[in-house]
């Protein structure tokens, strides 16, 4: 039995010798180090990248604005009592007039108790005027004819109040307009606030659009503003006519509003439009390429150069034209703003820039 302990000792003891020797020499235990190559540490080296001076641009076309496309009216109608759709009056898409009936809700109950109230009313009146005689001859006291006349006034509101709730049991249209989509059936219940369609006039549009503070001088009403949608070359015009009296605390843009003549219908409400706002004498403004401009999720930034480094510094733009932007706020005349080799920069690294002409 010992013997066999040696044996097996010795045999373990020659393999333990055999892998030490030989395993190595396979390389089956070398280790790669999968370490990628160390980025060099910021201000190692000189990146060289593209870039322009900041310089005033000036400018007597106008300042170049986005914007939106309004209706000049829109109204969501809606129940204003509770009852059963007896009748739907208009077609979706359809145009209709100002105090068009569209829509009435059964009104029999509250009809069956106007008639009543009505024949009261001829009755008490009917006392009332006895009871007047009788006060002149002091037949009755002044309290209980005071009482009687209460009761007749009481009686008389309330005849005015079903009055008004037989009246909203029609809904009318509140201008000239096209009905929207409807969204109830003839049959079907409503009650107060209920969505029964929607009436757009889109005889004259808005266009909604913003500009800069720096603007807040100006008088700006009366001003042409020429624009094209999206999806169309035709150059149209509209005339501002009102000014947002607060600046944006947030974006410090003013809003602005110029109406359109759209009665040919060639327009709709929601058009993206582009457009030149024509303000008169020179403009003057900083004009960057608009590759210089690193959207981000908090606004928008752009790499300049400050002793010899790359810096971010948060910008504020307007849309200037197709190849430069008009910068608001961040940039001064006479900084180097870096154009290219954006993607590569970081904070404080070297660079050497190469300037656009």
């Amino acid at each position: 039995m010992n013997k066999r302990i040696k044996r097996g000792l010795v045999i373990i003891i020659v393999l333990v010798v055999l892998g030490i020797i030989f395993i190595p020499r396979l390389g089956w235990f070398s280790v790669k180090s999968e370490i990628p190559d160390a980025v060099p540490r910021k201000g190692s080296g000189v990146l060289t990248v593209e870039g322009v001076v900041a310089q005033n641009s000036h400018s007597s076309n106008g300042i170049q604005v986005v914007g939106t496309m309004l209706a000049n009216e829109e109204v969501e109608l809606v129940a204003e009592i509770v009852g059963k759709v007896r009748r739907i009056y208009f077609q979706e898409g359809s145009y209709v007039r100002k105090g068009d009936l569209l829509l009435k809700v059964d009104d029999a109950d509250l009809q069956a108790q106007l008639s009543r109230a009505e024949f009261q009313r001829k009755l008490l009146s009917e006392k009332l005027e006895r009871q007047r005689i009788l006060l002149k001859r002091e037949s009755i006291s002044r309290e209980a004819f005071d009482q009687l006349q209460t009761d007749y006034n009481v009686l008389e509101a309330d005849i005015e109040l079903l009055k008004v709730k037989i009246s909203r049991t029609e809904i009318r249209a509140p201008f000239d307009g096209v009905m929207g989509f409807r969204y109830v059936s003839e049959g079907s219940y409503v009650q107060p606030s209920s969505k029964i369609a929607t009436i757009v006039d889109n005889s004259v549009l808005k266009f909604e659009f913003s500009i800069s503070e720096k603007y807040a001088a100006r008088d700006l009403n009366g001003r042409r503003i020429d624009f094209r949608v999206t999806g169309s070359d035709r150059l149209y015009a509209a005339q501002v006519y009102a000014v947002d009296p607060l600046i944006d605390i947030k974006t410090r843009m003013i809003l602005l509003r110029a109406r359109y003549d759209n009665r040919r219908n060639e327009l709709m409400p929601g058009m993206f439009a582009k457009g030149t706002l024509m303000v008169g004498g020179e403009n003057e403004y900083i004009a960057i390429p608009t590759e210089a401009v690193v959207p981000e999720m908090e606004g928008k930034r752009m790499w300049v150069v400050k002793n010899g480094k790359a810096a971010s510094v948060p910008v504020q733009t307007e849309s200037r034209d197709e190849k430069n932007v008009e910068v608001i706020s961040g940039i001064q005349v006479g900084d180097t703003v870096l154009t290219g080799g954006l993607m590569q920069l970081r904070e404080g690294m070297n660079v050497s820039v190469s300037l656009k002409r």
